[in-house]
């Protein structure tokens, strides 16, 4: 395993997740954060903690696809394929907040599944692309 490959692909994916998110999170689904404003009470946070934490995650998913990288395809699509399975694995954790946040919208839980199967694909087409099968 190149870990430098992993490394920088960990990275890079994790910053593509940060700028996706903000594009869905911070744009999309920006006004419909403020409708709820029961459940979404908290002070805004600096965005570089989120990009932080969006980099330390890609890190340990670029970990588990280069262990696992001679089950998936090769360039990016393998990468899109693992993605694809790693985001369908977690999509439904998210219809765990209606049921413990009062107030919080079901239809949401859909948009943040979704917005997380978005992110799993895209980070796994680059680290496919960064990543090479040996």
């Amino acid at each position: 395993m190149n870990w430098t490959r992993v490394l920088v692909g960990g990275i890079v994916a994790g910053i593509v997740t940060w700028v996706a998110d903000f594009v869905m999170h911070g744009m999309l689904l920006g006004e419909t954060y403020k409708r709820y404003d029961q459940v979404f009470s908290q002070t805004p946070a600096n965005p570089m903690s989120f990009l932080a934490i969006a980099v330390v995650v890609g890190i340990f998913v670029a970990v588990l696809f280069a262990k696992s990288r001679a089950s998936w395809g090769a360039g990016w699509k393998g990468g899109a394929t693992f993605g694809l399975f790693l985001g369908l694995a977690a999509f439904f954790g998210n219809f765990y907040f209606p049921l413990v946040l009062d107030g919080f919208p079901y239809y949401l839980g859909w948009c943040w599944g979704g917005i997380g199967l978005i992110d799993a694909v895209l980070a796994g087409a680059v680290l496919g692309a960064v990543v090479p099968r040996e």
